[in-house]
């Protein structure tokens, strides 16, 4: 197994990509903005959650066959849920930041765990300073890649318990609010909803809507994403995207790169964005199946949690982008269209 992370002295690669991308297609510019669909689909996406737990509910239907709908069917309406959230994060639902902190909420009642606003500060984090330890709340802890390994049932019990794993990682880092007043309201909300739901819906309404979740975010084939994202299969590679059919179901979540790259793209736009600059990334490793790759990592001793790229932690300023017309924080060379827009 790998004894630690795999250190770099390059600087972000999407900075220099999305410089590139821009002075060769200007037109890529037009890709940029909210989608305001978004919205009626979060709605649409909720609803359905909702109307499979009430039937389940009404109809008395056992915990076993709840457990099998939440498996292969809630599990990517609770996905989607989050890539809708991941959207929001980045304002891309809505025209102003606190509509966006709002639908993030929305996105939240469904799945029964509070995580929208937390999420937002620490994925925001995790763009600015992308691989960098000390602030990447996506690179794993040191003690948690130690007590993993590359042992094949600990990955897999590692992925089944990963949505918990997650909200632990945020209290190494060296910013970003664990608990601002956007994070309370949140947890506030999403517990009063979940005891109006257990006591007006039912308690099978419930059971379903956080079934769903934990397995969105574990061993699942969507949960495969948090590996696809950037655990390196290929040497010097550090960002991947996945180009499989489940990207219909999870709102092209799976264009990372080009995600990475133009952050303030949605993503209805993304398959335009390669489809636009294909010679950016046809000659980039990419995934095209969730499923086989979550099998890969647990059952090849060659992966484990250390399988990442780490960068040491560079200089950070105040900068105007000029597209949001806001003060965000920059990476040195970073061009505006990849500015990480800090949390407050």
């Amino acid at each position: 197994m790998n004894t630690s992370y795999t250190d770099t002295k390059e600087q972000n690669p999407h900075a220099s990509r999305s410089r590139q991308i821009l002075k060769k297609y200007p037109e890529v510019r037009s890709l940029l903005g909210p989608n305001l669909w978004s919205g009626p689909l979060i709605l649409a996406v909720v609803a359905l959650q909702f109307a499979i737990g009430y039937l389940m509910q009404a109809n008395d239907i056992s915990w076993w066959w709840i457990v099998f709908t939440a498996f292969f069917i809630g599990a990517f309406a609770s996905h989607s849920l989050f890539v809708m959230l991941h959207e929001a994060c980045h304002d891309l639902v809505a025209k102003s930041k606190t509509a966006n902190k709002v639908w993030g909420i929305i996105c939240n009642i469904p799945q029964g765990f509070p995580s929208a606003l937390g999420f937002r500060t620490f994925h925001l984090l995790h763009h600015a300073h992308m691989s960098e330890y000390d602030y990447d709340a996506d690179l794993a802890n040191h003690w948690e890649a130690k007590l993993v390994k590359n042992i094949w049932w600990r990955k897999a019990l590692w992925f089944v318990f990963f949505m918990f794993v997650e909200g632990v990682r945020p209290s190494r880092l060296k910013k970003g609010k664990v608990l601002d007043t956007w994070t309370f309201f949140n947890i506030l909300i999403v517990i009063v909803a979940d005891i109006l739901i257990f006591y007006f819906l039912g308690p099978k309404v419930l059971g379903y809507l956080m079934i769903s979740t934990f397995f969105s975010i574990g061993l699942h084939p969507v949960g495969a994403r948090w590996i696809q994202e950037h655990y390196v299969y290929k040497e010097g590679q550090e960002t991947y995207s996945y180009y499989g059919i489940l990207n219909r179901l999870s709102f092209n979540v799976g264009y990372h790169n080009e995600h990475h790259d133009l952050y303030k793209i949605p993503w209805n736009n993304l398959p335009k964005l390669k489809a636009m600059a294909p010679e950016f990334y046809d000659n980039l490793y990419a995934h095209t199946s969730w499923t086989k790759l979550i099998l890969n990592f647990i059952f090849n001793p060659k992966m484990d949690l250390y399988s990442r790229i780490t960068r040491q932690s560079i200089g950070h300023h105040k900068v105007k982008n000029e597209d949001s017309g806001t003060y965000e924080t920059k990476i040195p060379t970073t061009p505006t269209s990849q500015l990480a827009t800090e949390n407050t």
